[in-house]
């Protein structure tokens, strides 16, 4: 099994070497920001890495939101992204499920998400991850994941899970890999962070592993069931995502 870290963005092969990773994760633009991302100087050194690459969409989309200058803006920042990332090689590209409107149904979102994903030719997969809180998120609830698939087929998605968010969004993480299985037919990518809220506490916060409130047999358990490379998005710099990654292998 993969298991790397997400990285700043300056120099990710480099940062992937100093925490001994396997694959990184990155930004390929400010995440708080709607700016397209700019060619990179070192496109062909990351196009023949030996390493896969992940590209972390920025946090201001939402492809669920009722608000037209929010979704609208959100449908042409991943298609810049997904476009940016495949000038990289990049192995997928992951966005938050987003939010519909406080008094709409859910359902409203999985059709967004549809005619956002109609609205561009995705280059390489995008990878839809789990939220922690919101009741009016599109995968807070990982059961969810059923019918947006089936609102998304034919189209080039996967999945995303991330064990703070599902942990934090009052999900079982004894059974979140096989229902995902069920529902979706695999997991592409894990988001394996330690949460430092309670269950169900709605609360997106990432601890490091075995420093957070999640019990170590099920953030082990739920990865090891996921089967897909992993992401430590945890707290700290080399030295401790490093240890991050030592820690998840020792224990798979």
């Amino acid at each position: 099994m993969q298991i790397g870290a997400h990285v700043p963005s300056e120099h990710p092969l480099a940062e992937a070497a100093m925490r001994d990773a396997d694959l990184v994760q990155f930004f390929l633009t400010e995440p708080n920001s709607w700016k397209k991302p700019q060619p990179r100087a070192d496109a062909d050194e990351l196009r023949a890495a030996s390493i896969p690459l992940y590209v972390h969409a920025p946090y201001v989309m939402n492809l669920a939101s009722p608000n037209n200058r929010i979704r609208i803006p959100s449908r042409k920042t991943l298609a810049q992204t997904v476009a940016a990332a495949a000038e990289i090689g990049a192995a997928g590209v992951i966005v938050h499920g987003g939010h519909v409107g406080d008094d709409e149904d859910i359902e409203v979102g999985f059709e967004r998400w549809r005619k956002a994903m109609d609205s561009f030719e995705a280059e390489v997969p995008v990878l839809i991850e789990n939220t922690a809180g919101g009741g009016n998120a599109v995968v807070r609830d990982l059961a969810n994941y059923g019918p947006l698939w089936s609102a998304l087929d034919g189209f080039d998605v996967g999945v995303c899970l991330d064990t703070c968010h599902a942990w934090a969004g009052g999900q079982d993480l004894e059974t979140a890999a096989d229902l995902l299985a069920d529902l979706t037919g695999g997991i592409a990518l894990v988001h394996g962070n330690d949460s430092r809220d309670p269950f169900d506490s709605r609360r997106d916060r990432h601890a490091n592993l075995g420093a957070g409130e999640i019990p170590e047999e099920l953030l082990v358990g739920v990865i090891r069931a996921a089967g897909a490379p992993v992401v430590c998005e945890t707290p700290g710099g080399p030295e401790a995502q490093a240890a991050d990654i030592a820690w998840l292998r020792a224990r798979l």
